[in-house]
């Protein structure tokens, strides 16, 4: 059988103070996992970590244990009630936070000839050549998320800023909302309801809607849920709900204005509109620079009125 994992922290002390980088390359000291091992320590709780980083919880149970493996060490002692820091994962801790703030530090020097941007939804009409003829020798990456994560990556470090839609969890983030969209029921042709001019969520009662999976934000998911827990299938991405609907027969949400195909969208009385928004973590120039073109060019587009 293999060795049981030493508990303390000394082993993992000397491990990260290591002179031979390339051992501890092998242990797995990769930013993310790092960034996972952070977010359940701070939480002590396995679930409100994968909340905060908009992961489910098995893979990042499983991104620990690993961790754990390649490490050599325990680093939390688990129970229902959540989890509790060993004295390696104390010293890891403490070196995880040195190593992902000089991370950072590299990050906001490159954003000054690169920045990342996360997009959810076609909202960027315009603005990719508005801010590159600001912009003409800055690398612009684009990282395209599913509906599982309403932030993009920021959470997590992977974009810089995003082009989204809300509401979602804003804590740790700045907003600026661009505009607001009304939203409707999708609904299949055939559906009793798809001719109406206007419903509210109770005419929808009693039905499957297709649902986020287990981590998504709650805000997020709340909305898209007309407001109340709903049961469903689960879905990811705009084309998985889509077709949701057109084979199932769900209910799912969308803004008014969109072309479904073979699909309606029927107005929502009472839901509150959508905010299509810009948001970041740090104030960076050229990050401040792209808020400041997305509200002159994506501002002046006309909301789509019920």
């Amino acid at each position: 059988m293999p060795p049981t994992p030493p508990a303390g922290g000394q082993g993992v002390q000397d491990r990260l103070r290591t002179s031979d980088t390339a051992r501890v390359s092998c242990l797995i000291m990769e930013l993310r996992t790092l960034r996972y091992f952070v977010a359940v320590a701070e939480e002590l709780h396995f679930g409100r970590a994968a909340r905060r980083l908009h992961l489910s919880q098995p893979p990042l149970s499983r991104a620990i244990k690993h961790l754990e493996h390649d490490l050599g060490a325990v680093l939390l002692h688990r129970s229902p009630a959540g989890v509790a820091l060993t004295d390696a994962g104390r010293v890891l801790l403490a070196e995880a936070r040195v190593l992902l703030e000089h991370a950072d530090r590299i990050r906001a020097k490159l954003a000054r000839t690169t920045i990342t941007v996360g997009l959810l939804g076609d909202h960027a009409a315009g603005l990719a050549e508005a801010f590159r003829r600001r912009h003409p020798h800055v690398e612009i990456r684009v990282r395209e998320t599913d509906l599982t994560d309403p932030t993009c990556g920021l959470r997590t470090g992977q974009v810089d800023v995003a082009l989204t839609r809300g509401p979602f969890d804003e804590s740790g983030l700045k907003t600026l909302v661009l505009r607001e969209d009304p939203v409707g029921a999708v609904l299949r042709r055939d559906d009793p309801l798809a001719s109406m001019q206007r419903i509210t969520t109770e005419d929808l009662a009693g039905r499957d809607w297709f649902q986020f999976p287990d981590g998504t934000d709650e805000i997020w998911r709340n909305y898209w849920n007309g407001g109340k827990p709903r049961t469903g299938p689960v879905v990811r991405a705009v084309q998985e709900c889509v077709q949701s609907v057109l084979w199932n027969g769900s209910v799912g949400l969308a803004p008014l204005g969109h072309d479904l195909g073979e699909l309606v969208v029927v107005p929502l009385a009472d839901l509150p509109p959508s905010p299509v928004v810009v948001a970041w973590a740090e104030d960076g120039p050229l990050t401040r620079d792209f808020v400041e073109t997305a509200a002159q060019v994506l501002s002046r587009r006309l909301t789509v009125t019920a």
